[in-house]
């Protein structure tokens, strides 16, 4: 069964309002990226703040310049194909292809993976078969 793995939303200051969330929520620091992006998790579902995007941002699907809010959301389901023909009869609109999947990943490494669809409201829909790394 897909199951919501992921929240993105986007901000000015994401380090203050990463601050909020894991003072208000009890949420764990997984990373920062040096982008200034912080992700966290309650152990189960992530959080990632996000800078807010630009102009310049070739970022699919982003929202715009200067955009506050849940940027997009994840799946992680079972068969990627098979969530990806359950989009597309759904009328999903396809955002990024599915490059990368055979690449060699290091012993004892995780390596994200996720295609980017649209739904019939323009929010972005991440879905991964290999899941996003939870801090565990």
């Amino acid at each position: 069964m897909p199951r919501i793995r992921h929240i993105a939303l986007t901000t000015a200051d994401p380090g203050k309002t990463a601050a909020f969330y894991k003072e208000a929520f009890g949420m764990r620091e997984i990373r920062r990226s040096p982008n200034g992006a912080v992700f966290l998790t309650d152990g189960y579902i992530n959080l990632a703040v996000l800078n807010h995007k630009t102009e310049k941002d070739a970022d699919v699907g982003a929202h715009g310049p200067n955009f506050n809010g849940i940027h997009h959301f994840g799946f992680e389901v079972e068969d990627l194909d098979q969530a990806a023909t359950k989009l597309e009869k759904a009328a999903g609109q396809q955002l990024t292809e599915k490059d990368g999947l055979d690449m060699e990943m290091a012993p004892g490494t995780h390596r994200n993976f996720e295609m980017k669809w649209a739904g019939p409201d323009g929010v972005v829909i991440d879905i991964s078969h290999t899941g996003w790394d939870n801090g565990t």
